[in-house]
């Protein structure tokens, strides 16, 4: 490990390590290397299940392209982030209360492996099943994000959280894009194998479930738990951990610029989670693509959207995190005003990539900017507190876009320009962050020692 790495003397550019003190373990290469190395192996559900191949698999086969499917796709998602919502910052105060990350995050990993690989049973007509691992598998992905989320403060130096940040989103884009690579292939060659095109879709998903399953691994073995549990009685854990909840969700924590960053995090992941869960639907229903089509265009997203995750997190770091954010956020509203008028191939794609570019930055400098926020000593339970930004995100962009589709007849186009107002509310409420008063804030509330 270099000198520099470490030393809080060195160039703010030069740091990357956290510097803990006496009495806590210090972070090594390794450990950032597999906390960054999670996120390549969590994409691949989120990739395949949520956004390129089962969405449309269950619109088309599972429902039969029933006038309800978009619909009921979207309330399943809105279903298992609502349960994240409510649950995602307890589980976090508890977390850092008994210093238990690392368990929790072995235990959402394994359920989310074992109900994507249950979806491979669902066949036509097989709509409550299909339905209800939707739910447990997105919720305990999205449980597992929020806690591997939460190591990001004590594996990066304050100065390198976007770089840290953005090296994980890369990661993960790309393991997406390798995951989807696989599917695409597998579904491609059906044929010669003698097996039905909607058979290949759905062993897919035991090829997504067994990529995460081995890729995860080393995170769950390498990270660390440097967090020492809380000396409040056991009995109390619950009625203390809602009880910081309360605080910060009402402002009296004190977090004030933390809690207006969740605000603006809420609208415009609202506009990024659409893209997120309908951009197969909408390529296929409103412009006419195959699932073959759709799969590739989101391949070639998937290496936009890492590039725009490692290059902006220099950016942030240089930069800062609220410029960097707005600027992405300007990008977002380029490449949705493209895809709404796009009316052939090439527009399509050119909006698309750009998207792709904006997907990656905005994902990484939100969680490099709430670790930047997070008072030491409460990682889990901030960490929570964006998963529950997100999710409660994540219900009401797909969920708009579902309504508005299903009120208009299927007007898909009319859809998409509900994310567009999203990301004009997120670019407005960020302009009320004060980072600098927030930094400083996180440290008071913290416990007191350098960071």
């Amino acid at each position: 490990m270099s000198r520099a790495e470490t030393d809080p003397a060195a160039p703010a550019h030069r740091r990357i390590l956290r510097v803990h003190g006496a009495g806590v373990a210090p972070v090594a290469r390794r450990e950032l290397a597999a906390w960054a190395f999670y996120d390549f192996a969590n994409s691949g559900y989120t990739t395949v299940v949520i956004t390129a191949v089962f969405n449309a698999y269950f619109v088309a086969v599972v429902a039969g392209k029933a006038p309800w499917a978009t619909l009921a796709w979207t309330l399943a998602l809105a279903v298992s982030y609502g349960a994240n919502v409510l649950s995602a910052p307890l589980i976090g105060a508890w977390a850092d209360l008994r210093a238990r990350k690392r368990e929790l995050l072995w235990a959402s990993s394994a359920l989310c492996v074992v109900a994507t690989a249950a979806l491979a049973g669902c066949g036509p007509g097989m709509v409550v099943p299909a339905l209800l691992l939707v739910v447990v598998s997105n919720y305990a992905f999205g449980m597992g994000e929020n806690l591997i989320a939460a190591f990001l403060p004590e594996l990066a130096d304050d100065e390198a959280l976007g770089r840290v940040s953005g090296w994980g989103w890369a990661l993960g884009y790309l393991g997406g894009l390798l995951v989807l690579a696989i599917c695409l292939a597998w579904i491609q060659g059906a044929g010669a194998r003698g097996v039905e095109t909607s058979s290949a879709v759905a062993q897919t998903m035991l090829i997504t479930a067994a990529a995460f399953a081995l890729t995860a691994w080393p995170a769950l073995a390498v990270l660390r738990e440097r967090a020492q549990p809380s000396a409040v009685a056991r009995g109390e854990i619950a009625r203390v951990a809602l009880a910081r909840v309360r605080g910060e969700l009402a402002g009296s924590s004190g977090l004030v610029e933390l809690r207006r960053f969740l605000a603006c995090i809420v609208c415009y992941q609202a506009g990024v989670q659409t893209v997120i869960a309908l951009a197969a639907i909408y390529t296929q229903e409103a412009l006419g693509f195959t699932t073959q089509d759709s799969i590739k265009l989101i391949l070639v997203v998937n290496v936009t959207a890492a590039a725009g995750a490692f290059a902006f997190g220099f950016v942030q770091d240089r930069l800062g995190h609220r410029p960097t954010l707005a600027l992405v956020l300007v990008g977002w509203l380029c490449a949705v005003a493209l895809l709404w008028a796009a009316t052939d191939r090439s527009t399509v794609w050119l909006a698309a990539n750009v998207a792709g570019l904006c997907l990656g930055a905005s994902q990484s400098a939100g969680r490099a900017l709430v670790g930047y926020l997070c008072p030491r000593g409460r990682e889990a339970e901030v960490f929570g507190l964006w998963g529950l930004a997100v999710k409660l995100a994540s219900i009401l962009g797909p969920l708009s876009y579902g309504l508005v589709s299903w009120i208009s007849g299927g007007d898909h186009r009319m859809a998409v320009l509900v994310t567009a107002v999203f990301f004009v509310g997120g670019l407005l409420l960020l302009l009320r962050v004060d980072v600098a008063s927030g930094r400083r804030r996180a440290l008071a509330s913290g416990d007191g020692t350098a960071r």
